[in-house]
């Protein structure tokens, strides 16, 4: 009988250690490198579903942020889109020209993707930062006028 039972706990660490390193080679570990691979991605999931870099072109449109820290770490942003709205209700659908959302990028890493004109970032180092506003359309591309990707960059101090 502890034959059998020492039998089964073994089963069942090593079928449940394969299960989790047969998951992590066909899914992929999260956080690689999908930009490497050629891949599109999705920055705030672990599937790969848009391709953030592919440009849509859209109507006259521009983007200025009005930045605020907030404590340590911590910035308020105040983003404001001109010739775009923002539109939660139609995330993931097909482009609609004058709709969209936000992505904000510190140090050249996606932070948030924004729905609205606040956002609230905390957990940031102190110090000099390049902060990147980039407005995107319902369908994850990147809006752009004439060829030009509209974004805006501005250098902060985060305290």
């Amino acid at each position: 009988m502890k034959a059998n039972l020492l039998l089964l706990v073994i089963g069942l660490f090593f079928g449940t250690g394969a299960g989790f390193l047969l998951g992590q080679t066909v899914e992929g570990p999260e956080g690689h490198d999908h930009a490497a691979h050629g891949e599109p991605h999705d920055d705030d999931g672990p599937i790969a579903t848009h391709d953030h870099s592919a440009l849509i072109e859209t109507d006259a449109a521009s983007v200025r942020v009005a930045v605020t820290p907030d404590g340590p770490g911590a910035l308020n942003v105040h983003i404001m889109p001109d010739g775009m709205s923002f539109a939660p209700e139609a995330v993931n659908a097909t482009h609609e020209d004058g709709q969209g959302h936000a992505h904000v990028y510190v140090n050249g890493v996606k932070e948030a993707r924004v729905y609205g004109p606040w956002i609230h970032l905390d957990g940031l180092p102190s110090g000099p930062a390049t902060l990147r506003v980039t407005l995107n359309a319902n369908s994850h591309e990147q809006l752009a006028h004439d060829g030009t990707p509209i974004e805006t960059t501005t250098e902060v101090t985060i305290p």
